[in-house]
Parts: C-alpha cells; structure tokens; sequence
C-alpha cells in the first residue's frame, strides 16, 4: 500500500530499477532523479501515479510508453535528459490529464519560441518549466502539502481541546465546589463563635451572682449593727 516512492541517485540496471514492478498498485508519486535511466521501456503499471520525477538522466525517448502506463500522471519532470526536439514530447499529447511538464537543461530548451510551441503542442498543460503562458509561476506543491498539514493539526488540537461545553461544566462544578467549602467554613465559625458567646454569657451570670452575694452580705451586716445598737437605745428610752 505504498503511495509514495523515492529511488533518487540509485543505479538502475538494464534500464529498469530492480524491485519495482507492477506490484505498487496504490503508487501516487514516484522519483527517479539521477539513477542513469536510459529508458521507459521497463517501466512498471502503476495507473494511480500522478507525479514521476525523471530528471538528470539519459532519456532521449521513448515517451509513448508514459501515456500506456501511467495514463493518470498530472506532473511529470524531464529536467536534465537528452530530449532535443518537438517530435519527442509530442508523445505525451495522450496524457490527457497532465497539467505541469519540466524541461530544464534539456537541449530542447534552445529551440526558438520553444515555450509558444510546446504550449500549442501539448494544450492540456498549464505550466510550464514552472510557468504558465502568462509566466504566472505555478505553486509550490510542497506549500500546499504544509497548509494541508497546518489545518489537519488544527483540527486535531480542537478534537484534543474537546468542547468548550465540558470546561464550563466543570469550572461551574469547581466554583459549586468552592461555595460549598466556603460555606463550612463560615458555618463552623459561626459554631465557635457562638459556643464561645455562650461562654462568656455564663461567666457574666456568674459575675452578678457573686456581685449579689457580696451586696447581700453587707446588707446582713448592715442589719446585725443595728441590731447591736438597738438595745442601747432599749436600755435608753427604759432609763427615762
């Protein structure tokens, strides 16, 4: 299920690179830059390629072969071969889906209104050696794969984040939580402060009882002279 493929800078064989055949089925983008190909002839069929890097070898060629077995390809990069007229490229007219085609450094390149040519030639391209008609640069593919990947992070930040519903729920729970503690709190001092208004209450009762008792004392007191001098005034009145 490989969909990707890079064999940059190995040696192919024969003109073929060894282990690649038909069984890539699912291939979506193969490279090949700088392997000594010298021909497509031992190409596999791989009909879900839609990008084939070919650039810096000896292809001179042959290009038929693309059309029969990639027919899906959307970019294709030739940069750096022995390609050196229109008769060659013409091949890739039953390409019908190709939209972007390479040519760097290929002699081709020297021909006069070579760009106005190929455009004419082959109609269902938009670009260019990185251009289109209008020298409007193409964009860069890897640009687009990174913005891709910025806004899958995105959305797996917001699925990790989880619903915004949930924090609330659980901030009110917190603030519940919190009210609730504080309650007790202020319950229990409440408690304490009364058991101990209570107590002082008492310590005052018992004040006023012993501040009673000593008034009632010194009224005893105040009775028990009288009653000392009483007599004497008795004694007085019988004398008279």
């Amino acid at each position: 299920k490989v969909t990707e493929l890079v064999l940059d800078n190995c040696r192919s064989s024969n003109g073929e690179i060894e282990g690649l055949n038909d069984s890539f089925k699912e291939l979506e983008f193969l490279s090949m830059a700088n392997v000594e190909l010298t021909s497509l002839a031992k190409l596999p069929t791989l009909s879900k390629l839609r990008k084939l890097e070919l650039s810096d070898n000896v292809i001179s060629g042959g290009l038929e072969v693309l059309a029969e077995r990639c027919p899906n390809l959307t970019y294709l990069n030739l940069s750096g071969n022995k390609i050196k007229d229109l008769g060659t490229v013409e091949a890739l007219q039953n390409l019908k889906n190709l939209k972007s085609l390479d040519l760097f450094n290929c002699e081709i390149t020297n021909l006069e209104d070579y760009r106005d040519s190929i455009f004419e030639l082959l109609q269902q391209i938009t670009y260019l050696d990185g251009f289109d008609q209008e020298d409007n640069e193409a964009p860069d593919s890897e640009d687009d794969d990174d913005e891709e990947g910025d806004e899958d992070d995105d959305d797996e930040d917001e699925d990790e984040a989880g619903p915004p519903g949930e924090y609330e729920e659980e901030d009110d729970e917190d603030d519940g939580g919190s009210d609730l503690g504080e309650g007790e709190e202020e319950e229990e001092v409440g408690l304490s402060y009364l058991m101990k208004e209570e107590i002082q209450d008492e310590d005052d009762d018992d004040d006023y009882v012993e501040e009673g008792g000593d008034e009632e004392e010194e009224a005893e007191g105040i009775r028990g002279e009288k009653r000392k001098r009483d007599p004497e005034d008795e004694g007085e009145e019988e004398d008279d």
